[in-house]
């Protein structure tokens, strides 16, 4: 069991970790999905359409649902990918060295299925100055219910 906080409830939940094999995830997600969250890949920038997402709501991991960011923390950066400048909690979140591509940075990973999400940098706006760079096919958004 792991804890999670869950934005809907606005309290911390304990919940099992998702754990799954490759040829399961694969099933179960697009061909694009798979790669980037399962095989660590990334998207070409611009292909994401969450740039034109100007409403309220919040970002879920598109393989377990759990709440990672909401819209409000989302800002223009320039990169051609959704970025944000923290997540809903940083119990929903784990951050871990990645040093691909010969250089180190910080990957971003879904806390309870183990998701590449993107990365993390240290050129963010106020008032965390950091910048989640997330890959548009690792999240999925739920606009704010209005009920």
């Amino acid at each position: 069991m792991i804890q999670i906080y869950d934005t809907k409830q606005n309290k911390v939940l304990n919940v099992a970790r998702i754990e799954k094999s490759d040829a399961e995830w694969e099933k179960l997600l697009t061909q694009k999905q798979y790669e980037i969250t399962t095989k660590k890949g990334t998207e070409a920038p611009g292909t994401c359409t969450f740039d034109q997402i100007h409403e309220l709501g919040i970002f879920r991991c598109v393989r377990c649902d759990t709440d990672l960011f909401l819209s409000a923390t989302k800002f223009e950066s320039g990169t051609g990918w959704p970025s944000f400048y923290e997540p809903v909690s940083p119990l929903n979140v784990v951050e871990q060295p990645d040093r691909s591509l010969g250089r180190v940075r910080t990957e971003v990973l879904c806390a309870r299925c183990g998701s590449h999400l993107g990365h993390v940098f240290d050129d963010g706006p106020p008032p965390t100055g950091k910048r989640y760079c997330m890959n548009g096919f690792a999240l999925r958004f739920m606009p704010e219910d209005k009920g």
